[in-house]
This record gives structure tokens, sequence and C-alpha cells, in this order.
């Protein structure tokens, strides 16, 4: 078991986000989050990363307790977050923005040996290398986000939102990386408001309401789910 959460609870002051919720996700998967805004998908993302503390409950990366980590050394083990709005260094330039995804390692060899790798999986980033990344188009800047998360050589890829306000094509795009990412031994725990897209793309799939666990199980399965497909499938 790569990742697994154990009946975690989290508040925003006296606001409960996560309601004892409990997850697994195996080595080489990638597991999508469903659920409306407020479901606590975000949450569970910011929670594993440690960017967030839980109130309760545990979580567990590759057999060691992570919850209440600092966040540096949660990275170091392996977990890299690319949070929802991309969320770019705008006044760097694509490199620079690089650079900085792989702050915590030490061998420049390997390192340029990931920069080698991103640029075969994004080319628009090599073009683009020395251009400011606030200058980038919404597309490039989420490509350049992802590309950056990836610079930190994960185990384990968090992604929020990935295909938030794109065009269809580049949100076809986007799935395209995400499975060529997958496909590297990279596992993947993606939040995803395009439900089509996010089944489509895991082998497992959790359903989220009001921070609990509402629906689990194979993807292909909750594909034909009544429930699922009336509720963000368009019935």
């Amino acid at each position: 078991m790569l990742l697994e959460i154990n009946d975690l609870r989290v508040h925003y002051g006296k606001a409960e986000a996560l309601k004892g919720i409990s997850l697994k996700l195996n080595e080489g998967e990638i597991v999508t989050l469903l659920g409306a805004n407020g479901a606590g998908k975000t949450t569970t993302l910011r929670t594993i990363s440690g960017i967030k503390w839980p109130t309760s409950g545990e979580v567990w990366f590759q057999g060691k307790r992570i919850d209440r980590m600092p966040i540096h050394e949660i990275v170091r083990m392996g977990i890299a977050h690319i949070p929802e709005g991309r969320r770019v260094f705008a006044a760097l330039t694509v490199g620079e923005n690089l650079e900085m995804g792989a702050y915590a390692r030490r061998h420049k060899q390997e390192i340029a040996q990931s920069l080698e790798r991103i640029y075969e999986i994004f080319p628009v980033l090599k073009v683009k290398h020395r251009q400011l990344a606030g200058a980038l188009s919404g597309g490039e800047q989420q490509m350049l986000a992802t590309a950056r998360g990836l610079m930190a050589k994960p185990i384990l890829l968090l992604m929020d939102e990935p295909s938030l306000g794109l065009s269809p094509v580049l949100v076809r795009e986007v799935g395209r990386v995400i499975k060529d990412i997958n496909q590297t031994g990279v596992s993947i725990l993606l939040v995803e408001q395009n439900a089509r897209m996010g089944i489509s793309l895991a082998n497992r799939v959790y359903v989220l309401e009001t921070g609990t666990v509402a629906l689990q199980g194979d993807a292909k399965e909750l594909a034909n789910d009544s429930r699922v497909r009336k509720a963000y499938l368009g019935g």
C-alpha cells in the first residue's frame, strides 16, 4: 500500500471539513476524488501534503505515518502537490520555475536528466524556457505547474483540478499528460471537477459528499452506477 488514510477528520475553526474519511492508493494507480464544491477534496490533498494538519486520524505513506510532519520532509519522501489554480511564480522564467520544483534535490546530474524528460513531455516549455511564467497562456501555465511538481521526482503526485478553466482541446491534452506521467511509474491522486475525464483516467474512484466518502469502487463500475451518472455524468 503506497498511501493509506484512516478515519481522517479536519477542521477549519469550528467547521468540520472531513468527517472521518478513509481511503487507499496502491503503487502505480490513478485514484480520482469526485464531489461537489465543499465536499472535502482539496482539504484531503492539503492534509496529505502537510499544508493542513488533521484534528484526528492518520495518513500513512510507504508504511510511515506522515500527518503532522513538516511539508519539506513530506516532499523529500516523494509526495508532490500541484494545487488548484496553477499558481506559477509569475515573475520568474519557465526555467526558474522548474528549478524551484527541484529545490529539495541535491544531485545536479539527476536534476538535469529530469529536466530533459520534462522537456520531452512538455516541448512548449523548452521553447519558452526563458519566458516569464506570467506571460504564458492558461494552458501553458497548467503544464508548467505540473512540470514543476514532477521536478521534485515524486513517487505520488497530488493534482487538484488540473483541467479547471481550460478549453476542451487543452483538457484532452491534460488527460494525455496525466496518462503519460502515470506510465512512467508515478502514482496519482487526482481531484477533478470534470468527472468524465477523472473517471476515464482512474483505476478507482472515491465520491466525497460533505466531508464523507459516499461511494467508492472500480472506475469502470462507478461509471455505470446510476447515482454517479445522474450526479456527475449528465444522466
